[in-house]
């Protein structure tokens, strides 16, 4: 890991703020990232004060006067140099987030895919910045609307991608004109570091200004002064729904936009048409990859009766195949929780799911001895459970999958939206009539809703995100630009008169 991090441009100790290539030395607190692969201290960064945050912001503000006014498709070819860039650093990058985070080398290698990616993706939406033209009901008149940048996007991001949602949010706001100011989880930092190193050479290559990437390592109080700083006309944020609650109020007190991305309870409903070769994986993806610490892990499965018991016995057995251990090493299936903390949190939701009466199908538990040092691997657990459970009705990010039974797809689909989230959920079906019904009005009620594919593994070509306690947000694809934007109606009056509207008059 040594190597990875000197390629990185990362020490034992460094500096958590940052304009770009300028680094200041911060004077706030240190924090330590230990990894949770084996619980050692891998680096340690100082933290942004007050004071740092605002000089941050002060160039931030400067350098948005000149980005803005770069043309957009000349944006887009900065973006997709640093594309190039991250397919250069991969690998470390890569090796990196799966350490730092705890995710498999595969999804860690996949995470910076999704980056470079959205890197492509905003190069070709640099060319695409549409408005629309209307017709204007008075003669000689043309109306129409165009889109402007909006200044500094802050973006707040959680541990568990610490690399790709940043990407999402930063390569369509700087090819639609903004800045931005990141401040990535306090439990990854290191990732926060590193591509912001990788950012800032593609920027002063090109002569650019400091102040278009930005970082600000940090804890919650690093968030409270973006979410209030009136500065700020968007503020991007993802982690919990308690934290997105406080951020969302935060930002609406100055009438400022927020773009959440929270909590998911994300459901799979198996119908007895469904293609159980298929179902199989992904239901066990969905549970247990990254160890159940996605937005869009599967926490729900709800099987039809007369599916119910055989699939029961596939899961079993299909998790007694499951490797825990370095997730490094690619014949592991799952690697740690992010911390103790999460631990606890895991071992807390088994036993209050015991307590309202659910049975165990797969035990749990804390794995020990060689390998599992850190404390911070968990064995994947299935409960047979109630949906109305309370326990049932929170989102654990763990390796714990409830299951439990339906009659009618009527009585599915109520199941699957009775949560107050409403992130990712899918149908495994190969009836016709009902993956149509599932994908109506009257069907689910999250932002993602697939039919034989699991409820993990978004693309980047359509918007991400959720409705209900999940925030409301929409990132990555499709038309997730217009956040980083806003809307100006404009009316040219090419003649000689000025007639006003809806035909009133007005003589002088």
């Amino acid at each position: 890991m040594k190597n990875v991090l000197q390629q990185l441009g990362i020490n034992a100790t460094n500096a958590g703020v940052s304009t770009g290539n300028k680094w200041i030395k911060s004077k706030g607190a240190v924090i330590q990232s230990f990894s949770p692969v084996d619980g050692k201290l891998i680096a340690s960064v100082t933290s942004a004060t007050e004071k740092e945050y605002q000089q941050v912001m002060d160039t931030a503000l400067k350098a948005y006067k000149i980005w803005r006014n770069i043309p957009a498709p000349k944006r887009g070819e900065v973006v997709r140099q640093i594309g190039e860039e991250l397919r250069k650093f991969k690998e470390p990058l890569g090796k990196l987030v799966s350490y730092e985070m705890g995710k498999s080398l595969q999804e860690g290698l996949g995470e910076v895919q999704e980056m470079i990616d959205i890197c492509d993706f905003a190069v070709g939406l640099s060319r695409q910045l549409h408005g629309l033209t209307m017709h204007s009901e008075r003669s000689r008149h043309r109306m129409y609307e165009q889109w402007h940048p909006i200044g500094v996007v802050g973006i707040i991001s959680a541990f568990n991608f610490p690399v790709a949602v940043w990407s999402w949010n930063t390569m369509l706001a700087w090819v639609c004109g903004d800045v931005c100011v990141w401040k990535p989880s306090e439990k990854t930092p290191l990732c926060g570091l590193a591509c912001q190193n990788i950012v800032a050479k593609v920027f002063k290559k090109n002569n650019l200004p400091e102040g278009i990437s930005n970082l600000v390592t940090g804890d919650a109080k690093i968030g409270e002064l973006l979410s209030t700083d009136g500065r700020v006309p968007l503020v991007s944020a993802t982690g919990s729904t308690r934290m997105g609650k406080a951020v969302g109020a935060a930002v609406g007190a100055r009438l400022g936009r927020s773009l959440l991305e929270l909590g998911g309870n994300n459901a799979i409903i198996i119908t007895p048409d469904a293609d159980l070769n298929i179902a199989l994986v992904a239901v066990v993806f969905g549970a247990v990859g990254t160890a159940g610490q996605r937005c869009t892990t599967t926490r729900r499965l709800i099987i039809h009766e007369s599916r119910y018991d055989d699939l029961k016995k596939r899961i079993k057995k299909a998790y007694g195949q499951l490797k825990t251990g370095n997730p490094l090493d690619q014949k592991n299936h799952i690697g740690p929780l992010i911390d103790k903390q999460a631990v606890k949190m895991y071992e807390d939701a088994i036993a209050a799911a015991k307590k309202e009466g659910g049975k165990v199908l797969v035990e749990g538990g804390v794995l020990s001895g060689k390998g599992y040092e850190s404390g911070c691997y968990v064995k994947p657990c299935v409960i047979e459970a109630k949906n109305e459970m309370a326990i049932v009705q929170h989102e654990t990010f763990a390796p714990i999958l409830y299951i439990m039974k339906y009659n009618t797809l009527e009585e599915a689909i109520a199941l699957q939206n009775g949560v107050v989230q409403g992130l990712s959920s899918a149908i495994m079906t190969t009836n016709l009539r009902e993956a149509e019904a599932y994908l109506s009005a009257n069907g689910s009620d999250c932002g993602i809703a697939n039919v034989n594919i699991g409820t993990s593994g978004a693309e980047i070509g359509g918007a991400f995100g959720g409705e209900k306690e999940t925030g409301g947000g929409r990132e990555s694809g499709s038309d997730a630009w217009k956040n980083y934007m806003r809307r100006q109606t404009n009316t040219i009056n090419y003649g000689t008169e000025l007639p006003l509207a809806q035909g009133i008059k007005f003589e002088l």
